[in-house]
């Protein structure tokens, strides 16, 4: 995926801020032990004179070299070992005042065997879902908060079965899906009336992608069908140049999320956007999810044969059924 040069930046600054503030937390590690072994700076010193001593012999040539080499090496094992157990004696774990890292392969450079390290990818993807995601900001979703009492528990025939039980076995793909991501490779179309869940569950998938690192857009389909808009007509360019970016963004990043398909006004152009949309993601193996409150019926009005065949063909639909849960809430 293309990487968006202001988010990576920001990414690295706060990897630098992770940086200092496990330095400074050695610092003070070292302070307080050094408060109560008076003869760990010395010892320190002494460790810090033989790595000097172990260069200078290094790049010597006198004949001796690997005796004097090995020498040192036995000196620093003991000196090391002394430290150690003055450590203990004094209360400390024995690696107390090892280095702090929070990414044990790039010890927090963001570099690993000369190329970005995961660690800053998953900053940066965080920091992407979190600039594309306005949705995902109400900070309770999770699969274990979704209330399944809001559903009826009677069977019914349509459903041949309770819309409680269609919306449990609903919920648990949701589940796997996010939790066996991105090796699930499904495209998912959630499909029902107002107010039935579909974007609660698409944030609650969001929440735990984006929680392994992977990069996530979310966003209703009227603003995304907006950015393709001002990416191709705008006037300004500055605006076109923030939609393009937007529009890169939502082809590229590792999942899609599009919400209230078919609330959008239809026209060429939306059809065009919806269309390079999902057979980019499809034909370059990404991920998408699509929310809509239409029915297939509706759908094929909406859209022309060749959308309509991609979602039929390239979609697991998940039928949304109950009542408006935002209406039962306000009942309780």
């Amino acid at each position: 995926m293309p990487y968006d040069g202001k988010i990576l930046a920001r990414a690295r600054a706060e990897l630098a801020r992770t940086r200092q503030e496990n330095e400074e937390e050695q610092g003070r590690r070292y302070r307080l032990a050094s408060s109560k072994i008076e003869q760990l700076g010395i010892l320190d010193s002494k460790l810090r004179a033989q790595m000097t001593e172990l260069v200078r012999v290094t790049i010597s040539k006198r004949p001796d070299l690997k005796q004097r080499i090995k020498e040192i090496e036995t000196e620093n094992l003991e000196l090391q070992a002394q430290r150690a157990e003055m450590l203990v004696e004094a209360g400390f774990p024995i690696d107390y005042l090892d280095d702090i890292y929070s990414c044990e392969k790039c010890h927090d450079t963001g570099v690993f065997e000369g190329r970005q390290c995961s660690c800053l990818s998953r900053i940066y993807n965080r920091i992407l879902t979190e600039e594309l995601s306005p949705l995902m900001r109400s900070g309770n979703e999770s699969f274990d908060n979704f209330d399944l009492t809001f559903y009826p528990a009677e069977y019914d025939f349509s459903l041949s079965a309770s819309p409680r039980e269609v919306m449990r076995l609903v919920c648990e793909r949701c589940r796997r899906f996010a939790e066996a991501f991105p090796d699930d490779g499904t495209n998912l179309l959630m499909q029902g009336g107002t107010g039935l869940g579909k974007t609660y569950l698409s944030a609650c998938i969001a929440k735990v992608v984006s929680g392994k690192g992977y990069s996530v857009c979310y966003d209703s389909a009227a603003a995304a069908f907006e950015a393709f808009e001002k990416q191709k007509f705008s006037r300004d360019p500055d605006e076109a140049e923030r939609a393009a970016a937007r529009v890169s963004r939502m082809l590229d990043c590792d999942l899609m999320i599009l919400d209230d398909l078919g609330t959008e006004m239809v026209t060429s152009l939306t059809a065009s956007a919806l269309y390079t949309l999902i057979n980019s993601r499809i034909i370059n193996r990404k991920p998408i999810i699509i929310s809509t409150n239409c029915s297939n019926e509706e759908l094929t009005r909406k859209y022309n044969p060749q959308i309509c065949s991609r979602i039929s063909g390239e979609f697991k639909t998940l039928p949304f059924c109950g009542s408006d849960i935002r209406i039962l809430k306000k009942t309780r």
